[in-house]
């Protein structure tokens, strides 16, 4: 077998490894992405890009339910669920191609198989449990993901027991589910079959369905989301999973014990890396409670050897992801001019209404020291909300009160997560809330809310 040789070898093809190959790429390096599965990891294939296209077949059929607001008339309103699961299963094959043809494009080649360290500048490369390949490489950037973790005591039969990825493939549409765990994906999912007709209830054992949101804004959606017939409970433990022709789950809860059924149950609880079989142990790369431990170009302890994504723990987002991807492979060829910010990174939950953040919560600044002024500014004054019946939504910002620097953001409401880009990028050019009011906003858009919540925060709001 042919020794083969690359100046970067890049295990997983996910947001994170196939960004990081490109970015090598363009700096003149000889990268190689081994990937045992789909092009696009995880994210492209069985998580962000599926589930959104869902997301937007339930939102589809919300407004459609609407149709007489618009001037329009319909009788026999149906949709077809095999079909949305069809769509989204082919939205995510085409976004996987694109994957394949930037490899093509960067001239990257990929190595199908299982990919382990072998030693600083050395990987093998397995497929049905035989080697492959032998790779010599100058530097290796691990970016395997994660998997859904469970809970003690209860095992995941993706048959009634399931995780995101058989949500997203189901034959039939459940007539009941149980979400354990609130956060972005059970968020996501509780709203997308609540939407279709599922009795849903959501089963979290912190104060709030989205424990890392601002608590005002999390309310607001806790809120809504009750409105939509989505049964929340919130301080409630998860005892037992007693799995039959049904799901009988056994609570903790404030106000006693209580037992919930349901046809299925989606454990959403967080992410695991995957660190196992990846000969980290020989070399003494640490690992931390399941994640590979990095700095802020994503170095492991061990030289030359660097950790991306899921498998370098939270925030378990693929945009992080692919921002760690690039700073990695900059550092590595030697053009790094800035490490990983982790306090600058947004946080989206594409429900409707949507929610996103950036920085700092109003209790986290307070925390931190800082006397703050809060500006919050409602859809509903909006001419473009009213216009487009989207009047459901706030946009709530957190500044220093002596300096008016932007320290958080958070949004809900209509394309609350295309919103979000103009406050991470307020923050990374360190802007203050006078700046971000006398930014001039096109009108008539939703973005205007940004503008006036700026305003509001010191007196100087126009339209309310």
């Amino acid at each position: 077998m042919a020794e083969k040789q690359f100046d970067l070898a890049v295990i997983g093809s996910g947001p994170g490894g196939y960004v990081a190959a490109i970015r090598a790429a363009q700096l003149g390096m000889r990268p190689v992405v081994v990937e045992r599965d789909k092009l696009g990891g995880i994210c492209l294939n069985w998580g962000c890009i599926p589930s959104k296209a869902l997301l937007k077949s339930a939102e589809l059929y919300q407004t459609f339910k609407r149709a007489e607001e618009f001037g329009f008339s319909y009788k026999d309103l149906q949709f077809d669920f095999p079909k949305m699961i069809k769509r989204s299963r082919e939205v995510a094959d085409r976004v996987s191609k694109g994957v394949e043809y930037l490899m093509k494009k960067n001239k990257i080649e990929v190595i199908p198989g299982a990919g382990q360290l072998t030693g600083k500048n050395s990987v093998e490369v397995s497929k049905d449990g035989r080697v492959t390949d032998t790779i010599k490489t100058k530097f290796t950037i691990l970016a395997t993901g994660g998997r859904p973790r469970t809970i003690p005591g209860v095992t995941i039969d993706r048959k009634k027991v399931i995780t995101s990825t058989e949500a997203m493939t189901l034959p039939e549409l459940p007539k009941s589910l149980v979400v354990i765990g609130g956060g972005a994906i059970g968020i996501e999912f509780a709203y997308f079959y609540n939407a279709l007709g599922t009795k849903v209830t959501v089963v979290e054992m912190l104060p709030s369905i989205l424990p890392k949101e601002d608590k005002e804004i999390t309310k607001m959606l806790e809120s809504s989301l009750k409105k939509q017939g989505i049964e929340i409970l919130t301080n409630a433990k998860v005892e037992s999973v007693a799995v039959t022709n049904e799901v009988t789950l056994k609570i903790a809860a404030k106000e006693g014990a209580k037992e919930i059924r349901g046809d299925l149950a989606l454990m959403a609880v967080g992410v695991q890396g995957n660190v196992e079989n990846l000969g980290l142990e020989a070399l003494g790369v640490k690992v931390d409670r399941g994640a590979i431990v990095v700095d802020n170009f994503g170095r492991t302890n061990v030289d030359g050897i660097y950790a991306i994504g899921d498998v370098s723990g939270p925030p378990w987002l693929a945009h992080a992801a692919s921002h760690q991807g690039i700073v990695a492979a900059e550092h590595l060829a030697g053009t790094a001019t800035h490490g990983f910010d982790r306090t600058n990174i947004p946080s989206c939950t594409y429900c409707q209404p949507q929610i996103a953040s950036v920085g700092m919560t109003e209790e986290e600044a307070i925390a931190a020291g800082h006397k703050v002024k809060v500006g919050r500014f409602p859809f509903r004054p909006l001419g473009k909300a009213m216009a487009t019946g989207e009047t459901e939504g706030t946009v709530k910002l957190v500044f220093d009160e002596k300096y008016g620097e932007l320290l958080g953001a958070h949004i809900i409401g209509a394309e609350a997560t295309e919103l979000i880009a103009e406050l991470v990028l307020a923050r990374a050019l360190e802007s203050t809330n006078e700046e971000i009011q006398r930014t001039m906003h096109a009108h008539p858009t939703l973005s205007e809310a940004i503008m006036e919540a700026a305003g509001e925060a010191f007196g100087r709001a126009i339209n309310i």
